[in-house]
């Protein structure tokens, strides 16, 4: 069974790459631009991971991810932040609202099914 993902950038370039990297590696892959989408998308088509930039107009991330975790629909499905936000701080503060796992931008295709492995 392949799984399916939801990746979440506002950015066009890191969307397409990730997106690039999960279906190479067999994922259904589906896309959000912001928080807001992300949350539709997650509660519509339940995928079995969402890889979640932190940095988005509308609502960022840590947002996103605190209410997904918050909603018994999407609550179960694991986050794993993408972003450009590094340091030990970031780490935490993702894991309080929820993440299962980060990755920092600039990251190789290794990282990424890694993660995916990790949640799955």
């Amino acid at each position: 069974m392949s799984k399916k993902v939801l990746i979440v950038d506002d950015s066009p370039v890191d969307l397409a790459n990730i997106k690039t990297v999960l279906s190479d590696a067999g994922c259904l892959v589906v896309t959000a631009r912001n928080g807001r989408e992300a949350i539709e998308k997650a509660k519509l088509e339940k995928p079995n991971a969402i890889f979640l930039d932190i940095v988005m107009p509308d609502m960022d991330g840590y947002e996103a991810c605190c209410l997904l975790n918050e909603d018994p629909n999407t609550k179960s499905i694991p986050v794993i932040f993408v972003t450009s936000k590094g340091q030990k701080a970031d780490l935490v503060w993702g894991q309080m609202q929820g993440a299962k796992g980060h990755v920092v931008k600039p990251y190789s295709a290794d990282q990424i099914i890694d993660q995916l492995k990790k949640v799955s």
